[in-house]
Parts: C-alpha cells; structure tokens; sequence
C-alpha cells in the first residue's frame, strides 16, 4: 500500500523554504498559505521567487495550497462575498504560477440565511472563479467541523455542490477532525465503514484527493473546529488505527497533518506516530 505523508509548512523566510524545510523532514507532499492566511491583501508573486519555489519543490509527490481564513464563498454579504471571489481567482492564479495542484478551500457559512442560498452562492463562485482562469489546478472542498450555519459539514451538501459546479477540477479534502466533530464515527469499525459508504454515495471516493490527517480536541458530534496531536484527542490511536484499515480511502492520497505545533521540526512526531499505527495494522 503506498502511503504519502507530508504537513503544512510555514513559508517564513520565503515561499521557497517550505519546500526546503518539507524535504528536510523527508515527507512527499506538503502544503502551505500562498499568503498571509489572516488577511486579505495579495502581494504578487515575484519572478524570483517563482523560479525559487519551482526549483525547490521539484520530486514531491503532492504540492497543495490553502485558501486563506477570511474568505467566505457562501457569504450572503455582498462585499464580502465579491472580496472572497476575487481572492479565489487569486488563489488559482497564484497555483497556476506555482505548479500547484490542489486548492483547499473552507466552504464557509451561510451567516443564518440558509443552506441552500448558501450553496448557490458556493456553485456560483466555483464555476465562475474557474471559467476565469483556465489551469490544472483543483479546487478541494474541505469538509466543515458542523459549526452553526456553516456550508460543508455533511457529504449530501458537498456531493450537491460539487455536482452543480459540474467541472472535473472540483474535488474533496477529507479533515478527519471535523469528520469526527461533524459526526461521523472514523474511530470505530462500523462508524467508518458507514462513512466510506456515505462518500461514496453522495461524493464518489474517486473524488475524495486529499486526506488532512489531525487528531480531535473535542468529541464525537461536537461541532467544535479543534485540531490536536495525533493520538492525543478524541479519535486516538485506537482510532486511526481503524481509519488506516481503509485502504480504499487512504491508498496512493497526499495525507497532509496540519496538527498544533510551535515548530516545525514537532511534525516529525506526528509522523512517528502514524508510521508506528500503520506498522501494528494487519
């Protein structure tokens, strides 16, 4: 089974230091913000620093990106709502430069005015953001934590999203984390395989290309967003023992850990840890 484990890696010092620092660490893949993640503001790219990146990142098997946190493609405000479109073209401008694959992007929330317009909102962006810049890169919904009205947390809205945009470029990025906290049990045989059975059926597993490996701060159904070290929180290592055991979900797809650290370098036990689970899987 080919397993394809990186992180999400600070670009401090330039964007080309990501991928330095990932190839020091030895993962495959990686992820990182093309941008200060808190802000709106998108400084351009130089050539420089493009060629840098190019030349760094060459041999990795996954090279992803994240949209920045204040975007809200399902906003029902219209200033915010325009600022989140325009920041979306940016994102596939900026991956189109970079080389880089897959897009994460959080669906958002619909702010109480419904699940629905909220998912319009969503289509509509998705499909004009991508009509607007023609590139290879994938846009992957990342599933929400079940937050109020929030857009995303249960696999019918992603799969109806997903089938309205109607473009091969739109996929999925699976958070165990808010898997679990939106409800779905991956940290017990028959909770998981009821999940495998509900991506396939409102998704497709075929469009599940990213996992995003992290450990729960909060429990089962909590609707709390709250990543933890792996094997340290609600799921466990009893738990992602069971969630390695689907191979059909985890076989030859980037899983990226975007746990709580204060350095880098702490990625390394998170990924001892996941090795150390999959070495006692049968």
């Amino acid at each position: 089974m080919k397993i394809i484990i990186g992180a999400h890696m600070p670009i401090t010092g330039g964007i080309s230091k990501s991928a330095e620092k990932a190839r020091e660490l030895k993962f495959e893949a990686f992820q990182i913000f093309t941008r200060n993640p808190r802000g709106w503001k998108y400084p351009e790219l130089k050539e420089d620093e493009v060629k840098n990146f190019l030349r760094a990142s060459k041999g990795f098997s996954s090279i992803n990106s994240h949209m920045p946190y204040l975007p809200n493609l399902a906003s029902p405000r219209d200033e915010i709502y325009k600022k989140s479109f325009e920041s979306l073209v940016e994102e596939l401008k900026r991956a189109k430069k970079l080389q880089i694959k897959y897009i994460v992007v959080h669906v958002g929330s619909h702010l109480g005015d419904g699940l629905e317009k909220g998912k319009e909102r969503v289509i509509k962006t998705i499909k004009e953001a991508l009509n607007k810049v023609p590139c290879d890169c994938y846009i992957l919904l990342e599933n929400m934590a079940g937050q109020k009205n929030s857009v995303g947390s249960r696999f019918e809205d992603l799969g109806e999203i997903i089938n309205g945009v109607n473009d091969k470029r739109v996929g999925i990025c699976l958070d165990t984390c808010h898997a679990f906290a939106a409800g779905y049990d991956i940290a017990t045989q028959n909770g998981l395989s009821k999940t495998v059975e509900e991506l396939e059926k409102h998704i497709g597993l075929n469009k599940v290309m990213l996992i995003h490996l992290n450990d729960s701060k909060s429990g089962l159904g909590s609707g709390l967003d709250r990543h933890e070290r792996i094997g340290k929180g609600f799921i466990g290592i009893k738990g992602f023992e069971n969630f390695f055991k689907a191979k059909e979900l985890i076989e030859n797809r980037p899983m990226i850990l975007e746990t709580p650290i204060s350095d880098y370098h702490e990625y390394l036990d998170d990924y001892k840890a996941v090795m150390s689970i999959l070495s006692n899987i049968k």
